[in-house]
């Protein structure tokens, strides 16, 4: 075992780039050899297609790539190629499950990048269980990476999620490869957000923004104004938050209802941010600025299908909320965002500036923050900066 200090300089590893600056971004850069990656995504969600499109982008770029599906047949693969345009890529297609087959079939080979679609259907027939069981998907995963490790290849697994959104199977699986991504977005909207949650060449929590068309996924160079290109007139409940994924900026409208509940328990429905942060921010405008909501049913939503976790968005949704119930709207051109404590303080989130500047390069003419934030010089836009929420509220709604 050979030793090195920490000041020991090496070169950084070689990448390729695909040419699709969103997958690129996630990716930290491009694609590392030698490297496992494990994409998660609900059925249906689009996983195969931004892999085969991946493929095809990396098999253009000269890397040897080879696509092999346990899930459909190759006449299958070659359908959805032709779909998506990708007939004429120089990509190996394989149908098969038995794990030694495959490693075989690589070692001889010795490809550049390996899809796998998908781990849960991999079967090594050294381990005594059915394919998808826990210790079959621990098994293949492992030699998959150990695999890619010992030849300098690259490995993309998908992998099957459970109803609550976790990649089924066991945790070490994650551990072992070097990127998670998920594969996120709701069917009914056209946005999907590939997530990087784990990265050992790049920033975690970067996201990347497709579109799905009929032709397959585009990329979105320019997620903000994707999430407010349906954006109308101000009403009531709306309110734009300025948010941060990854080291990226992201405008996104939050749009909450307040109504009289016919039920002796309201209902609190939540769609893309956490219930629990929104029950606190319930109690503490209930306890700090006197603004109840017994007997209110309360919706929020995120506007796209964008799931956001930041408690950067607090404010925004107390904002949102404080609309709904006053039906009274916010300008147009503002945007919201800082961190709520339980005493109703106001805390500083991070990356301010970037948040400022998104906003400005879409237009927006005010900001409201958090009274501790460092804000430079902002020609054109006005930031007001809010102590706490009893303030904020008195500012804007004239209550609390």
């Amino acid at each position: 075992m050979a030793l090195t200090d920490l000041a020991t300089e090496e070169t950084p590893p070689p990448r390729t780039m695909a040419g699709v600056d969103e997958l690129d971004r996630v990716l930290g850069g491009g694609l590392v050899p030698s490297s496992a990656v494990l994409v998660g995504g609900d059925p249906g969600i689009g996983k195969s297609t931004l892999l085969l499109q991946a493929a095809a982008q990396f098999a253009h770029k000269g890397l040897k790539t080879f696509y092999i599906s346990g899930e459909e047949a190759t006449a299958q693969v070659r359908m959805r190629a032709q779909r998506l345009g990708l007939q004429q890529a120089p990509v190996q297609l394989a149908c098969e499950t038995n794990l030694r087959d495959i490693l075989t079939t690589l070692e001889a080979e010795n490809p550049d990048l390996v899809i796998i679609d998908s781990i849960q259907t991999m079967w090594a027939d050294n381990v005594d269980s059915a394919p998808g069981s826990v210790s079959q998907v621990r098994s293949a995963a492992h030699e998959l990476t150990t695999f890619a490790k010992r030849k300098g290849i690259a490995v993309i697994m998908v992998g099957h999620v459970t109803k609550d959104g976790q990649i089924a199977g066991p945790r070490v699986v994650e551990h072992m490869v070097d990127t998670v991504l998920y594969f996120e977005g709701e069917r009914g909207h056209q946005f999907r957000i590939l997530r990087a949650v784990k990265n050992r060449f790049g920033p975690a929590d970067e996201i990347g923004v497709f579109e799905m068309t009929g032709r397959g996924l585009s990329e979105v160079a320019n997620p903000s104004a994707l999430f407010l290109s349906d954006r109308e007139e101000p009403a009531p409940g709306s309110v734009v938050f300025a948010g941060i994924e990854g080291t990226r900026p992201v405008l996104v409208e939050l749009q909450a209802l307040v109504a009289p509940s016919p039920h002796s328990q309201p209902r609190r429905s939540v769609l893309g941010w956490d219930s629990g942060r929104l029950a606190m921010i319930l109690a503490v405008l209930e306890a700090r600025c006197g603004i109840p909501f017994t007997g209110l049913d309360v919706y929020l939503n995120v506007a796209g299908g964008l799931k956001i976790s930041e408690p950067a968005a607090d404010l925004a949704v107390a904002a949102a909320l404080l609309s709904a119930r006053e039906d009274a709207a916010l300008p147009k051109d503002t945007v919201v965002f800082g961190e709520i404590s339980l005493s109703g303080a106001l805390r500083p989130v991070g990356q301010t500036e970037n948040r400022l500047k998104e906003a400005q390069k879409l237009g927006f003419s005010s900001a409201m923050a958090p009274a501790r934030s460092k804000i430079g010089d902002k020609p054109g836009l006005t930031v007001q900066k809010m102590p706490d929420l009893a303030g904020f509220v008195g500012e804007i709604f004239g209550a609390g």
